[in-house]
């Protein structure tokens, strides 16, 4: 039996990357093995690779021999490089006639500034391409053993950063603490005291479960299940420390019986 074969996607799929061109590619949430296709394709091929500190471990080996790599990571209070200079890298790596891969972890369109990055390429005339990838909230979920949606715990997903661009974190937690959904709570370890007492005053029940999770994919993957009330002091407890991943909902309880990864 013969089978069809697939089209490409893109004018670049399937053959080497074209010079003067940016790809901002999601690294997925860390784990090698979670990368798309595509974007293992084009991180081999790159001229140059300028990745974020939230890319797992074995994904920046996969670059050939000779190619660029450039770490441009930003950690709590600690940034290699200010966004304004990692935009003007891109632009000018792209200039230089190389193939460019901007590498992040997880997805880039979600709280990865990918949007931002690709409007300073928009206007400085740099063709450039989207490859999504997995997201730490989808990651995370599935290898602590909950999902993030289901009929009978959340038909509503909402992910919110708790660090936000000028240091304003006033959310709209009537909206966050409504029934029937997951609240997923991207870079919110630091507020976790603010997330638990805000969510509780607008009508959250204090037993809601509540999952963080630390490093998710990875054998070094930590996991703390808690409840609302309890976890900003567990999360003390543990010592668990940024980047962490914070989901609120009753789905979390279902690791209980999901629950695979070791």
């Amino acid at each position: 039996m013969t089978h069809p074969t697939l089209p490409h996607a893109g004018a670049d799929a399937g053959c080497r990357p074209r010079p003067g061109k940016v790809w901002l590619v999601g690294a997925g949430p860390g784990d090698p093995e979670l990368l798309t296709l595509k974007a293992a394709r084009l991180i081999a091929q790159a001229d140059a690779i300028v990745y974020d500190h939230l890319v797992g471990d074995g994904i920046v080996t996969l670059a050939r021999p000779g190619a660029r790599l450039i770490y441009a990571g930003k950690e709590a209070s600690r940034h290699t490089l200010p966004q304004a200079r990692i935009n003007a890298m891109l632009a000018r790596l792209a200039r230089e006639n190389l193939a460019v891969v901007r590498l992040k972890g997880g997805d880039p369109f979600i709280f990865g500034r990918g949007g931002e990055e690709l409007e300073a390429l928009a206007a400085a005339g740099i063709p450039f391409e989207v490859v999504p990838g997995v997201t730490a909230a989808t990651g995370c979920a599935a290898y602590a053993g909950f999902p993030l949606t289901h009929r009978d715990h959340a038909r509503m997903l909402t992910f919110v950063t708790g660090h936000l661009k000028h240091g304003n974190a006033d959310l709209d937690w009537l909206a966050l603490a409504r029934p029937g959904q997951t609240v997923v709570f991207y870079m919110g370890v630091a507020a976790a005291e603010d997330i638990a007492r805000s969510l509780i005053a607008h009508g959250l029940p204090a037993d809601t479960p509540v999952a963080v999770v630390r490093q998710g994919t990875l054998k070094t993957q930590e996991t703390l299940f808690t409840r609302l009330a309890d976890f900003p002091a567990h999360l003390r407890e543990t010592k668990i420390e940024p980047p962490a991943l914070i989901v609120v909902g009753s789905v979390v309880g279902l690791h209980e019986k999901l629950c695979w990864f070791p």
